[in-house]
């Protein structure tokens, strides 16, 4: 599969997470500020735009957020 293909699922996989929790952007860019992160929300929108960030990104998002486990087969 193109390289796209899996960006656009990680970018899925990270929306879907922060929607079921009823988190924004802006609420986001405060819990990673919580744990260290320095990141506004105008880059955390773009990043996720673009889909090509990092796993650490990905990471930290989902443990800022509380989000422990990713079930893949629902992306």
């Amino acid at each position: 599969m193109p390289e796209e293909h899996w960006q656009k699922r990680v970018k899925g996989i990270l929306k879907a997470e922060l929607k079921r929790r009823h988190v924004g952007y802006k609420e986001l860019a405060e819990k990673l500020h919580a744990v260290g992160i320095e990141e506004t929300d105008r880059n955390i929108a773009n990043k996720i735009a673009r889909g090509g960030f990092s796993a650490v990104f990905f990471v930290q998002c989902l443990q800022a957020i509380g989000c422990h486990t990713v079930h893949l087969e629902d992306a």
